[in-house]
């Protein structure tokens, strides 16, 4: 009898080991991806991948995928359209990835749209705007919290026309991402028969906006609708504070990326106060889910050791969920299948740590979770005060309301 529990146990032992090792020989599961780390959306793009990493590493953590590892093969597209079509194609055909991610932010997305398509992939967005508008990829996720076409602008109108105001201005870069922004905004201005009264359009590489801030102040408006980039943002907020923007302007801001990266808060100080702008994860109470703090945590101390943005509101966290969905959809499904995968996303709400999302068929949010809010008591030269709640205070959506409007935008500003 000993020697026959001593056989069994043997075999049971040998065959316990047998499927480890099968385990640890499995290849890992490859999500491939292009991700800016060099040229003007780097900042970002770095912000991003990190916050994919660390989800990365969690997973791994805690066994994998399908009893298999999870690895990443990243490329730099260094901020171009022109070098992710080539990448997408490497990745597919030569690295023969599992999985794909979309490169941060819509101008670098958009030409690899048909391409994902056309070859049946998955793909998991990131932060871009309306790409998939006009190919109707069936198996495309925005990782984004925009949500409909028109939420953003009619969030932003709404807050300006419930402070009185009546008429618009616009003034948007001439990148796709800020033209649709504007394009959705002249449409939501016509349905509420507020009149635009300033519409311009003005070249990526300006640097100088004193002569069209000083144009778009002579017109008077209400709101002012900005969609603009990094440089921009910075450019158009000192001529704002060299200039004044005129005792009739309500609200400022809306559609000005920049504003939500760390550093460039900090270098632009208090000449935030007073400003409107979109956001997607802040410091206040009602943003906090299961894992954010933990998210945050990690974050902060690899950002350090990484060099980029220590804050990481904007992105990072939102790269950590684009993970949350691809795990939660392989679980339930027990699959690599890219239309099993889909078809779960489609149907199912996921949880992550910037809250609950499920997916319209379009691959955009049912609901928009984008943020307005609003820069208040903001100084310079201090990059702790914006993790503290209070510094941006959130109008919209009401169900994370911490705050009201304080208006006008001049009042505001001081």
């Amino acid at each position: 009898m000993k020697r026959r529990t001593l056989i069994g146990a043997a075999i049971i032992v040998a065959a316990t080991g047998l499927t480890s090792n099968a385990l640890a020989e499995q290849p890992p599961i490859r999500i491939g991806m292009s991700m800016p780390q060099t040229g003007g959306l780097a900042g970002g793009g770095k912000a991003s991948l990190l916050g994919i990493e660390i989800w990365r590493d969690d997973v791994n953590a805690k066994g994998g995928l399908l009893g298999r590892k999870v690895e990443l093969v990243v490329y730099d597209d260094k901020s171009s359209a022109s070098e992710t079509p080539a990448i997408y194609s490497k990745l597919l055909d030569v690295d023969k990835v599992d999985l794909l991610f979309a490169p941060y932010a819509t101008v670098p997305t958009a030409p690899i749209m048909p391409l994902a398509k056309q070859r049946g992939m998955l793909l998991i967005g990131n932060f871009s705007f309306q790409v998939n508008s006009k190919v109707g990829h069936d198996m495309w996720f925005n990782n984004a919290p925009w949500g409909p076409a028109d939420a953003w602008a009619s969030a932003f109108l709404d807050i300006g026309q419930k402070a009185g105001g009546k008429t618009v201005a616009l003034l948007t870069a001439d990148q796709e991402f800020a033209q649709n922004l504007a394009k959705t905004a002249r449409e939501v201005a016509a349905k509420r028969n507020m009149p635009v009264v300033f519409d311009q359009t003005y070249p990526p590489n300006t640097v100088e906006f004193s002569s069209i801030i000083r144009a778009l102040k002579a017109t008077k408006p209400d709101i002012v609708y900005v969609a603009s980039y990094p440089p921009d943002s910075a450019g158009i907020l000192r001529a704002v504070n060299e200039i004044g923007i005129g005792d009739s302007v309500k609200l400022f801001g809306g559609g000005m990326v920049g504003l939500q990266f760390g550093p460039v808060m900090e270098n632009m100080g208090s000449l935030l106060n007073g400003v409107v702008n979109f956001n997607t994860w802040l410091p206040e109470p009602a943003m906090y889910f299961d894992g954010t703090k933990a998210f945050f945590d990690t974050y902060s101390k690899r950002a350090v050791e990484a060099k980029v943005d220590p804050l990481g509101f904007y992105l990072a966290p939102f790269g950590y969920a684009s993970g949350q969905l691809i795990e939660a959809a392989i679980k339930a499904t027990g699959s690599l299948d890219q239309k099993a995968l889909a078809k779960y996303l489609r149907e199912h709400e996921i949880a992550t740590i910037v809250g609950p999302i499920a997916f319209s068929p379009d691959g955009e949010r049912k609901e928009t979770a984008t943020l307005q809010a609003q820069f208040r008591g903001i100084v310079d030269k201090n990059m702790d005060q914006f993790k503290k709640p209070g510094k941006q205070v959130i109008l919209f959506p009401e169900k994370l309301k911490s705050g009201e409007l304080v208006t006008p935008f001049e009042a505001a500003r001081k």
